[in-house]
């Protein structure tokens, strides 16, 4: 919102640490100024309870009651003062009267998982506890006829509680009209005393009237008062919703609700004369800590300064309409307090187990508020930018458009400047992105292109989630290497005031982001080839190259080609034992790597989905990038929404868009072999971890270890064994449930979480030359785990039960032995026996023309020309090097010498172990490559282009090339050609003379007269003419990729690969061999 006059907020610092706590009040406000500076506070203070006693003025003056009515809202932070008796508390009764407020809301739920911890309850008694108490304020016994005892009555006292039909009315109605700003609206309990007291009669039939006439839709019952408090003592979820009660039995059952958070200075109050979020001048709302007495001592710098806090986010929400900064706020405090593994900040008070003072306490949570207000800045820009609308109910038809997967669905909804809702494959097209990830080493090759274009402001620091895991173990992270790469992330991250800033070793990248952030329907792009892991969860998430990402980081777009579809129909049962490891390396052996899977997203659906877990999920979309895909997507179903429906952030769980293929939507690494063929094979090491290695498998890992120890088996001495989870989420578990005890006992080191052994770079865990080991990691690179080291790559439990003679050994025979239903009941942890089916939706983009814009961004480019030699127009005369099919990054440059200092440098390592005359050969002229299938495959790193760049390579050709890597070398202004014609590679042999003519579009080759035409998009073509993404960006800004995906002629490159059968459809669909 945008203020023409100041919001005026009254503080009552009051009694006791009141005024420490005013003090912190003042602090979040001014943060909010200072961050937002449209909007104007206008905060004054004026004594009240106790500190006006002592200035000899009245508790509550007449001055004072009346700046409080002139307020927008009143913040009271103590009362209760002991040496003035009851004047203290019978002020603020009086001031309550005065002000109207005759509803009073206290809020019961955790700030954040760490405080669960502080409680007594067990914590699945209390885990997800959400009681918002609507206590009638203002009637009732404490304002009713009463008389202290004393000689002259008899030492006769009483009270009376009076309540009339318009009262109850009206607190039943606020409670209503609460309840229905949620959705589903929340269940409302109502709470007295009917079978004794006609006051709760009266109450519980006028409530009962109200909500049938007035509010049909919300679900109502009763309780008395002595069973709510009963169900609070032990199944205290049972009053989840809201608890609709009078003010005697509200202040007692919210007291006894405070004990539940182990400490009633975290909970807020607030008394309302009007609806929550209805600001009236005149009438403002009271709000104050549920606690006014709180028991530490004001001045000592020991105040939990948290139920101020939380009142001055109820505040922001309920009376000054400031919703976004009451979510920023929530967002601060979660932070602050939540612990390292939900990257937290850790820090707590006393009171609550920390050690942190209020003044410590206050710093850190000020940061974590600066950070989320900027988020809350940066979503309203995007909004005013974006053309995003919410998709359509399923029951909605989408006429006059064509069958469309999931895949297309979704690339619909987020495409800008369609002219039809549809899009399909070959189309150029500019999307919105939802997600951003990286990790610190790169990020070290994203920055690279951050400065080129002067580090502008990021489109979203909330939607960017960067991970310390390549490089970093606790063992090495004090190198200058490590140090090097922490430093320049974390200047990012305050730089950029990032929300999810993933600490070293507290997560691999792709597993908490997995986990806790991926949603149906979104569109995820990241600089890592194993993003796709992302789509487990119903996103569809693609990997991009370093420089490629930081275009939609800043921008919030990039652009795309729609991809052909491949569909893996899931159907049948998988047997016991069997996880998603098992099914892509099943689905690897029988379709193969870079087949059909080639430049097309991988859908996988179908009934047999049902039996696989998210973590099963996971894996097959993981290796998704070994099968030779471009992105993954899993369907969305009633798992999926379970799994989110559990997530502690709001923000995390609704959000998702859940779409189905239309019915008629689809048309009618090759080294896999069964174990017995590898059986008895001797093993230097065994690795456990990496990224697609989920919880699952580590406790599938644990029990056929522990079946091991039962069947007598003892691990051999020699060898090495390390097992390395995903995140300390995970570790935390194995720990709770003894399976690291186990792990430890048969020999194998615990990892910190990290890529550890899988990218073999943190300079400890490397597998030696010529040694042979035995993973489960996802990728076999020759060299990945280590210079001159072989890799097999298999499930958990066969490498677990290979470690005890390490030699490759089939684990059948104990995973025979293990108790399934224990394992099940142990990974089913994070999911829930109620499954929650998802509403579908269909695509609704916003159609816009953006067809004019194509003319300037063309003719600029193509006037103005180019720095980079090797993009200009002209004849490139030169030698080749030939290489063959699917030459992957880490052959190119291997992660050894990433990220480098500059081009040169890691030029200087070009296929450094794989063919080490490579950079001579390019310095004395040879400098086009000529290659198969599948150039560029593997890894992400777009050091591979930048080290080809730096060895003087002007052209490579080849038949087809990896996704991540095409786009790369487009964006990054190194001329590429799809050549087809099998002729060609006949005559285009190692030295041969080539010739390549740019503005003709043909090849001339050496032994033969024939002419080998090529084409190229224009999209295509303007990047390189430009020399590559950055020259555009600094021309044309945030509006780039809508400009380059108008140029509508010519845009499509012939890219059709060939399916197994040979067929080039655009959509394919596979169940061969996957009926368990």
């Amino acid at each position: 919102m945008s203020n023409s006059s100041p919001l005026r907020i009254l503080i009552l610092p009051g009694d006791g640490a009141g005024r420490e706590l005013a003090s912190v009040a003042r602090r979040v406000l001014d943060k909010i100024q200072t961050i937002r500076p449209r909007i104007n506070l206008d905060i004054q203070e004026r004594d009240f309870g106790g500190s006006a006693l002592a200035k000899g003025s009245e508790a509550l003056s007449d001055a004072t009651l009346q700046h409080c009515k002139n307020s927008d809202a009143v913040l009271l932070c103590g009362c209760g003062d002991s040496r003035y008796g009851l004047q203290p508390e019978q002020a603020l009764l009086k001031l309550r009267s005065a002000l109207g407020v005759f509803v009073n809301l206290r809020a019961v739920s955790f700030p954040s998982e760490q405080l669960v911890s502080c409680s007594a309850y067990k914590s699945n008694v209390i885990d997800r506890v959400d009681i918002t108490f609507v206590r009638e304020l203002t009637s009732g016994v404490y304002y009713g006829l009463r008389q202290e005892a004393s000689l002259e009555n008899e030492q006769t006292a009483f009270d009376t509680t009076e309540y009339s039909r318009a009262q109850i009315e009206r607190t039943a109605r606020w409670a209503g009209d609460y309840a229905r700003r949620f959705s589903p609206p929340k269940v409302v309990h109502s709470v007295d005393k009917a079978n004794v007291m006609a006051t709760s009669k009266l109450w519980r039939s006028t409530v009962a009237e109200v909500f049938e006439k007035e509010y049909p839709e919300i679900s109502l019952d009763h309780f008395l008062v002595d069973f709510a408090a009963m169900r609070l003592s032990f199944a205290p979820k049972e009053l989840n919703g809201i608890v609709l009660t009078e003010n005697l039995f509200g202040d007692i059952l919210s007291d006894q609700a405070g004990a539940i958070l182990g400490s009633q200075d975290v909970l807020p109050s607030a008394g309302f004369s009007t609806a929550f979020g209805n600001k009236k001048r005149g009438q403002p709302a009271l709000f104050e800590p549920v606690n006014l007495k709180t028991s530490a001592v004001g001045g000592k710098g020991s105040v939990n300064p948290l139920g101020v806090i939380q009142s001055v986010g109820l505040m922001l929400a309920g009376s000054l309409d400031l919703v976004a900064e009451a979510k920023a706020l929530e967002s601060a405090i979660r932070k602050t307090l939540d612990p390292t593994e939900a990257l937290g900040s850790n820090i707590c008070t006393v009171d609550l187990g920390g050690r942190a003072t209020t003044s410590e306490f206050m710093d850190v949570l000020l940061e974590n508020f600066e950070f989320a207000l900027e988020a809350a800045h940066s979503t309203e820009l995007s909004q005013a930018a974006s053309l995003f609308q919410q998709p359509l109910s399923a029951i909605n038809t989408m006429a006059g458009r064509r069958s469309m997967g999931i895949a297309e669905k979704i690339l619909t909804h987020a495409t800008i400047g369609l002219e039809k809702p549809e899009v399909k494959p070959g189309d150029m097209i500019c999307v919105s992105v939802d997600y951003i990830v990286t990790s610190e080493l790169l990020w070290g090759g994203m920055e690279k292109t951050y400065d080129q274009i002067k580090r502008p402001r990021v489109y979203r620091n909330d939607r960017i989630w960067i991970a310390l895991d390549h490089t970093i173990d606790p063992r090495t992270k004090h190198r200058p290497f490590q140090q090097s790469l922490i430093a320049r992330s974390e200047r990012f991250r305050k730089e950029a005031k990032l929300i999810d800033f993933v600490s070293a070793n507290v997560s691999i990248m792709h597993t908490d982001f997995t986990r806790e952030r991926a949603q149906p329907g979104h569109l995820v792009v990241g600089s890592d080839s194993h993003t796709c892991s992302a789509g487990s969860m119903g996103s569809l998430a693609i990997g991009f190259g370093a420089a490629d990402v930081v275009m939609p980081m800043v921008t919030g777009e990039t652009w795309f080609r729609v991809p052909e579809v491949c569909n893996i129909h899931f159907i049948g049962k998988l047997p016991p034992g069997l996880g998603g490891k098992e099914v892509i390396l099943h689905i690897l052996g029988k379709l193969k790597r870079n087949t059909i899977a080639l430049h097309r997203a991988v859908e996988y659906t179908g009934p047999g989905l049902k039996e696989l877990s998210m973590d099963a999920r996971f894996a097959i979309a993981n290796m998704t990038t070994e099968f030779g895909g471009i992105g993954a997507c899993f369907e969305a179903d009633a798992v999926t929404s379970s799994w989110i429906s559990k997530r502690s952030d709001e923000q995390h769980r609704n959000r998702g868009m859940f779409f189905r293929a239309d019915p008629d939507a689809y048309p009618n690494p090759d080294d896999v072999v069964p174990l017995n063929e590898k059986e008895g094979m001797s093993l230097h090491g065994c690795f456990i971890g990496a990224c697609t290695t989920t919880e699952e498998d580590l406790v599938l890992g644990a029990l056929v270890l522990e079946a091991g120890f039962k069947h007598g088996l003892s691990p051999v001495k020699h060898g090495q064994r390390r097992v390395t989870p995903g995140s300390l989420k995970i570790v935390r578990k194995l720990r709770e449930n003894g399976f690291l005890e186990i792990y430890e006992r048969a020999g194998f080191g615990i990892g910190a979480p990290g890529c550890s052994y899988c990218v073999g770079i943190n300079d400890v865990d490397v597998a030696g030359e010529g040694e042979v080991w035995l993973s489960s990691q996802n990728r076999n690179f020759r060299n990945r785990m280590g210079k001159g080291s072989f890799a097999y790559i298999t499930s958990a439990a066969t490498v677990a039960a290979s470690s005890f003679t390490m030699q490759a050994t089939d684990p059948s025979k104990l995973l025979a032995d293990i108790d399934m239903a224990k394992y099940k009941k142990i990974v089913k942890a994070w999911t829930t026996e109620v499954m929650l089916d998802p509403d579908i939706v269909e695509p609704n983009p916003k159609l816009l023309q953006v067809g004019e814009h194509s003319s300037p961004i063309v003719e600029a480019v193509r006037s103005e020309g180019t720095s980079e030699p090797s993009s200009s127009k002209g004849v490139v005369k030169s030698k080749i090097q030939r290489f063959g099919k699917n030459v992957d990054t880490d052959a190119v440059i291997p992660a050894q010498f990433m990220p480098g200092v500059d081009n040169a440098d890691l030029g200087s390592h070009c296929f450094q172990y794989t063919r080490p005359g490579f950079r001579e050969k390019a310095q004395r002229g040879s400098r086009v490559i000529v290659a198969e299938e599948g150039f560029g495959s593997g890894s992400s790193r777009e050091d591979a282009v930048r080290a080809l760049q730096g060895a003087h390579i002007e052209i490579v050709i080849a038949k087809s090339f990896a996704f991540i890597y095409e786009r790369n070398q487009t964006n990054m202004g190194l001329y590429n050609i799809v050549m087809k014609d099998p002729e060609f590679y006949e005559f285009a042999v190692e030295d041969a003379e080539i010739t390549i003519d740019k503005d003709k579009k043909i090849v001339r080759v050496e032994g033969t007269e024939k002419v080998f035409p090529y084409s190229i998009s224009r999209l295509e073509e303007t990047l390189l003419d430009a020399g590559g993404v950055v020259p555009l960006y600094k021309k044309y800004e945030k509006a780039i990729f809508r400009h380059l995906v108008a140029l509508k002629s010519d845009n499509k490159r012939p890219r059709k690969e060939l399916g197994s059968d040979g067929s080039t459809s655009s959509c394919l669909k596979s169940s061969a061999g996957l009926d368990w």
